[in-house]
């Protein structure tokens, strides 16, 4: 068990859910550069999906497919649409997966 002392108080954290985290991170990022073909360079945090990664609507389509199939979740149209980076991407599937 870790601990957060960024808010003030002492606040567990599970170290599992650190990892699970990481490894959502990891397994966007290896299908975005194999799948997608997006250079790993580009591949930040604060990346923007269209702008910065050059993901087109072709690539959503492909990206919603591999999603579902890796990390078991339905994408909803209506709830990406304030998605626009790579973390908020990251972000919306570690909520989904929970």
């Amino acid at each position: 068990m870790k601990f957060d002392y960024t808010k003030g108080k002492r606040q567990k954290i599970n170290a599992k859910e650190i990892m699970k985290r990481e490894e959502i991170e990891l397994k966007v990022k290896n299908f975005l550069i194999e799948e997608i073909e997006v250079d790993e360079a580009v591949i930040k945090s604060d990346a923007l999906l269209k702008e910065d990664l050059g993901i087109d609507s072709l690539d959503f389509v492909d990206i919603v497919v591999i999603v579902e199939k890796t990390f078991g979740i339905k994408i909803k149209p209506e709830e990406m649409a304030g998605v626009k980076t790579f973390e908020q991407f990251c972000d919306y599937i570690e909520n989904k997966v929970k």
